[in-house]
């Protein structure tokens, strides 16, 4: 079996940083009937929107097998564990609380702290539920602020036994892809509608986060976004042009308001009619002090001008590739964290998704997914370096705990360190598993200090 093997004096080997594992509630839950319908079972229902005609009805039967899945993450040896809660389970349309969805999180927190785990919620990862869907979704601004009602239920179910809280998972996903390219969830076109969906989501972390600062202050209280280095393959001035404006438009549209309360100079190239309508006091409730940052990071985006003043996307130049076609770029992964720490006065950061799909198969109850164990390998050494070089990073959570309803891919694409046999629900350790178990066991005695 390969290893996962970081610098003896790596501060990672220290107990004060967070191993942990991910996952999120549509891809892996199953229980339709427990909830309200979200607009990924809409989306799965569309012809041709999920490439194998598959959908989260059942997924990895989550709701059914939570129990064994905590004592399995238990015995990895991890120090946290990263989950979403699911909007349509636990608030009913009229606003209430749907008091059986709620009990499910409620007993599943309490495992895991009784496990001696800290537990890392997200509020939003992508099931918005279908019926605010209906009357716009993230287009109308009413829903930031049913997202502040939903917030203010689970921080008052939930509290402080939640050690950290994440408003929102990718806010870049669910407003460019799901509203501007319409790749997933609701599936939705158009700059405009991108543009507002992202401000509107904004506004709900900032509303929320109000919330969870008042009702749960001893929490980390945070957001988690994703980030892709924009590359060139050329050192001509027009691509390298091409590439800042795609970082701004597609990465740090997302942390600036957050951290700066404005958005990049790019919103100024775009058409009046596609700037989102910002009203006073936005700016202010976007952008109030977080906690932590969560960074997901999984390889970098190659770009150059497309001839008009503005960008597009090139193919990978390696043939270094995850089964989703994804370019394996841990010294992207240091850069990127480097930059970012260099940009901005950021918050301790945790690293909250990073692993690679791989193309794996289950041959007598084991999967040797050395590449995958690689990938861990070289991106963990890429944040030990990112960490030697002064950013302030307090932990990592692979992606993902086991294999899982991957978006518009369905089934076809497998994150998981753990195998699922989606037939028999059956939970089978990968090689990479057992190697990221293994490293997390291996570090010296300590404790795990807050960042409050």
């Amino acid at each position: 079996m390969k290893d996962i093997n970081l610098p003896s004096n790596s501060m990672m080997l220290s107990k004060d940083f967070l191993f942990g594992v991910a996952t999120s509630s549509f891809q892996i839950e199953g229980d339709r009937k427990g909830r309200l319908d979200c607009i990924w079972d809409t989306f799965c229902e569309k012809s041709g929107a999920i490439s194998d005609a598959t959908n989260g009805d059942v997924a990895c039967d989550h709701v059914a097998l939570w129990k064994e899945d905590v004592a399995l993450i238990d015995d990895l040896g991890v120090d946290a564990y990263r989950l979403s809660i699911s909007w349509p389970r636990v608030m009913m349309e009229d606003g209430t609380v749907n008091e059986v969805g709620m009990q499910f999180y409620v007993n599943l927190v309490n495992d895991i702290v009784k496990h001696g785990m800290k537990v890392f919620v997200t509020l939003y990862h992508w099931d918005l539920p279908q019926h605010l869907e209906d009357n716009g979704g993230w287009l109308n601004r009413d829903t930031a602020y049913a997202f502040e009602k939903y917030a203010e239920a689970v921080a008052i179910a939930l509290g402080d036994k939640v050690y950290s809280y994440a408003t929102l998972n990718e806010p870049f996903c669910s407003a460019y892809l799901g509203y501007e390219a319409g790749i997933h969830a609701p599936g939705k076109t158009g700059m405009a509608n991108g543009r507002k969906a992202a401000h509107h989501l904004l506004l709900a972390h900032g509303l929320a986060l109000k919330v969870l600062n008042r009702l749960s202050p001893k929490s980390q209280n945070g957001i988690v976004l994703n980030f892709s280095n924009c590359h060139t393959t050329t050192s001509s001035e027009e691509d390298k042009h091409a590439a800042k404006l795609a970082d701004d438009y597609h990465n740090q549209w997302y942390l600036k308001p957050i951290i700066e309360g404005r958005y990049p100079d790019v919103i100024d190239m775009l058409d009046a009619d596609s700037q989102p309508e910002i009203l006073d006091g936005d700016m202010d409730i976007i952008s109030q002090s977080i906690d932590y940052l969560g960074i997901n990071y999984y390889t970098r985006t190659l770009y150059q001008s497309d001839g008009n003043g503005w960008f597009e996307i090139v193919p990978p130049s390696t043939n270094k590739l995850t089964a989703m076609g994804w370019e394996i770029t841990p010294d992207a992964f240091s850069e990127l964290l480097v930059d970012l720490h260099k940009r901005y006065n950021l918050p301790p950061i945790y690293i909250t998704e990073n692993g690679a799909a791989m193309d794996d198969v289950l041959c007598n109850d084991e999967v040797i997914d050395d590449e995958r164990t690689a990938y861990f390998h070289t991106h963990l050494n890429a944040v030990n370096e990112a960490i030697e070089k002064g950013v302030d990073i307090r932990g990592y959570f692979a992606w993902s705990l086991m294999d899982n309803f991957e978006w518009a891919l369905g089934y076809s694409k497998r994150f998981g360190i753990v195998y699922v046999d989606y037939e028999t629900q059956k939970r089978t350790l990968k090689q990479s598993a057992l190697a990221y178990s293994k490293l997390v066991k291996s570090r010296i005695n300590g404790y795990i200090s807050g960042i409050k």
